[in-house]
Parts: C-alpha cells; structure tokens; sequence
C-alpha cells in the first residue's frame, strides 16, 4: 500500500508502539478527515479499531491487555499504511479488509459490489415473521450484489432454495465466492438477469430485493466513500424509483399464491408509496434503525 503522506508515515511509525496507540491515533485522524462512517460503522473509533484487529488477525473479542503489547516494525508499518489509506482515499474498511458482516454472517467484498448494510438483515434473522404462512422453500434475492441477502435467508431457512439473480457478472463472481464460502453451492445458485428478464418461469415463495435507489443528482452529492462503490449499484433513474418501480410492477408474475415480497429504498420510501396508491405496502419499523423497508403479499401486487 502507497501513502500519499511518506513523512507522516514515518513519524506515524516511528511514534505509535502498540495496537492501542494506532486504534486511538487512528479515530482521531479519521474523525479529524471528516470520513464518512456509513458502512457499517457509526464512528471512527470503531473503525479504527476494525483496521487495526483485522490487520493483526486479533479476534474481535480481544482482551485489552493484548492492544498493549509492543509491535514488530512490519506490523506498525502495515497498521499506518491501512489508516492512512483509510484516511487519505476515501476508500471504506469493507474494501481494505475484503469483509463485511451481513445478518452476524461474514462475505467477501471488494470493489465489484457495494458493501453489504441492508436493514433487511433484521427481518431475515426474524425469519420474516410475521408475514411469511409457512417456511419459504424457494427464495429470490434480486439485484443481489455479493448474495449476502439470499445467503443469510439460506442460513435462516436450511430448506429453501436459492437463487442469487443480479445485472452485474461481477457481482455474482463476488456473489459466487461467497457461496462457497459458506457451503452452500447444493442450494444457491446465480443468474445473470436484469431484474426479472431472465427468470421466465420460475415462482418464488419469497422475494428479497435491495435495488438501486438512489437518484441520479442525489448521487453526485454522496460523500466520497461511495464513489468506491459500483454506481449501477446505487443509481436508479432521475427519481430513484426507476428498479423498485418495475419490481413492484412485476414480481406478483414470479410468486406463489401466498408469496411475499420484501424490499428496501431507504430515505425514498415515501415516494414510492406515493407511487402506488392502491398497493398496501407495509413500511416495517426496525429495531435497529433504518428505514424504507417495505413488506407486501403477492395478492396485494398489480396484476
């Protein structure tokens, strides 16, 4: 890793002994930057002490006397290079560590998929209760990314099938490694689809979606963190509603009777209710913060 800072580098390294000097120079440096937690940190403290772990392989339940413990010149060297690269490029831990966790699972990230954050996750480890009639034996996690969605609901539901169906080849690449890294290659499979156009045929008891939905000007003012991310990933027409439009539109031809739908678009989600008057989409309130995830019955759905 290259520093645009050599000098800082070598007074950083020269100055900092243990792992608790980096993590506590690291969230002043990152806070004092004016870096964006938003993907899965809240605070730079947190992140910084994410970096720091990760980089040392420590378990994330490390007793603190172990942050005290004197490091090697290498280690303080790759310790000041991860937080200044943090610091200086804008680019988010997930993408320096290659992880996420995702509904208490982890994944493989890298810069072909946005990073996994979805308030989905909450409803998944409830096992979509209380809208699902009886365990869903056939999942659809579209516009999937790095699969984080449709695996954690394999993880739930140990009967159901899988599919995993995104735009990007790149992203079900990443979406592929992350099958087998959880074992999971006899139930979840890929597809590469735009939204539904190459699913003719199939039904599903349960559809999870986290499409893009952000608005074309609203993604040029993003903080710098998510130009790192892959902008289809993001992007959805002049209003954001251009994917989720057409999900609703559709999907009631690709569930069961008794089949659910459940999507996220975030901060839009009034504009997509306004959308759809006579649809009765049910606006989940989440437990662990968020908003914008909406649940919904196949017989509730345009026909």
């Amino acid at each position: 890793m290259a520093t645009e800072h050599p000098d800082e580098l070598d007074r950083v390294i020269r100055h900092l002994h243990s792992a608790a000097d980096f993590v506590r120079w690291g969230a002043t440096a990152l806070a004092q930057a004016g870096v964006h937690c938003g993907h899965g940190f809240d605070n730079t403290l947190d992140e910084a002490y994410y970096l720091v772990r990760d980089a040392l392989a420590l378990p994330h339940d490390c007793p603190p006397v172990y942050l005290q413990a004197a490091l090697l010149p290498a280690e303080r060297e790759l310790l000041a290079e991860r937080l200044l690269l943090r610091r200086d490029t804008r680019l988010p831990a997930a993408y320096i560590t290659n992880e996420a966790w995702f509904a208490s699972l982890p994944f493989y990230v890298d810069q072909r998929v946005i990073i996994p954050r979805s308030p989905i996750a909450e409803l998944i480890e409830q096992g979509c209760a209380p809208w699902l009639v009886n365990p869903p034996l056939r999942i659809l996690d579209l516009c999937c990314g790095s699969g984080c969605i449709g695996i954690a609901a394999a993880s739930v539901f140990p009967d159901a099938q899988v599919v995993l169906a995104d735009l990007s080849a790149d992203a079900l690449a990443v979406a592929q490694i992350n099958i087998e890294q959880h074992g999971l290659g006899d139930r979840v499979t890929t597809v590469e689809s735009d939204l539904f156009s190459a699913l003719a045929g199939q039904s599903f008891d349960l559809i999870l979606t986290n499409p893009p939905y952000v608005p074309h000007d609203d993604v040029e003012a993003l903080p710098e963190e998510f130009a790192h991310e892959p902008r289809m990933a993001l992007e959805s027409g002049a209003d954001g509603l251009d994917h989720p439009r057409q999900i609703i539109e559709q999907a009631r031809k690709f569930l069961n009777a008794d089949g659910v739908l459940i999507g996220e678009v975030g901060a839009w989600w009034q504009a997509l209710d306004a959308a759809f008057p006579s649809v009765p989409l049910v606006w989940v309130e989440l437990q662990r913060g968020g908003e914008g995830v909406f649940v919904v019955r196949a017989q509730d759905l345009p026909k």
